[in-house]
């Protein structure tokens, strides 16, 4: 009986043991979902061309040490590499670099946009190459810190700030790509999207949110799109060419709620 009654304590203590074991393995295996896109704010170029390689991460790490490490950087594994004009991602256009891959749940620190050397500028029909600064040859790291909880898939948006990234590098002659990129996380962000007339002409849209412009140019059909705005109240403002003789117009206390798209009723100036 008594070696019975052992063999039963031996038995339990190891199925808790096997139970606390299971528990910690399904703790450590939790992952989340993650995809990145990219897209513009407007610049007054006729095109700007870069070459993008590849989208990664950088994890919480426990130490400075740690964090400093290129292997503390891990590859989302861009799908879509290649060169993109920038000024066609507007309107609401995007380009997917990273479609739903599994990375550990928890703290994001940063995203890092690696980029090629094949990148241009147009100006005014003519081509000219831009130089990239030697500290961002191995990528533009972009600050994120957004908790990733398990099971959750999340969206991010790069939107690459055109004017703000070229620089004129003064008696060089040299044009300089310094990328100032905004980076948000769809799900916890809104838009508004809208329509303005007549087509054909060139408008911008915007909106100030108090420390930032964001902006976009409306496409051939008169569609734009202001995307990664927190919830709240704006005005947006419609700005044609100036050559246009279009008058500009605000449509006024627009309201953004997280995680949807408000749609405003199409705009004809006139």
């Amino acid at each position: 009986m008594k070696l019975l009654k052992q063999f039963k304590i031996v038995a339990i203590t190891f199925l808790i043991l096997l139970s606390f074991a299971c528990n910690n393995d399904s703790t450590n295996n939790e992952n989340s979902r993650i995809s990145v896109k990219l897209m513009d704010d407007p610049g007054d170029y006729d095109n700007v061309f870069i070459e993008v390689i590849d989208v990664m991460v950088k994890m919480d790490e426990e130490s400075e040490e740690e964090s400093e490490e290129e292997s503390s950087w891990q590859s989302l594994e861009a799908i879509n590499t290649g060169v993109y004009d920038l000024l066609d991602l507007t309107g609401g256009i995007n380009v997917l670099l990273v479609d739903d891959f599994q990375i550990p749940s928890g703290e994001l620190n940063q995203l890092r946009l690696v980029l090629g050397e094949n990148n241009t500028i147009v100006i005014d029909g003519e081509t000219f190459d831009l130089k990239t600064p030697s500290a961002q040859q191995s990528g533009l790291k972009i600050n994120v810190n957004q908790t990733l909880e398990p099971n959750i898939s999340y969206t991010f948006l790069l939107d690459f700030m055109v004017d703000e990234s070229i620089v004129m590098a003064g008696n060089s002659d040299n044009i300089i790509l310094k990328p100032v990129i905004r980076a948000t996380a769809e799900a916890n962000t809104g838009a508004i999207a809208g329509q303005v007339l007549p087509t054909g002409a060139v408008i911008e849209a915007s909106l100030n949110t108090g420390s930032e412009i964001i902006s976009s140019y409306a496409d051939e059909n008169g569609y734009f799109v202001l995307l990664g705005l927190d919830a709240g109240i704006y005005d947006v403002i419609l700005t044609p060419d100036m050559e246009s003789g279009l008058p500009t117009v605000t449509i006024e206390n627009v309201e953004v709620t997280i995680g949807n798209t408000t749609t405003i009723d199409a705009v004809t100036l006139e």
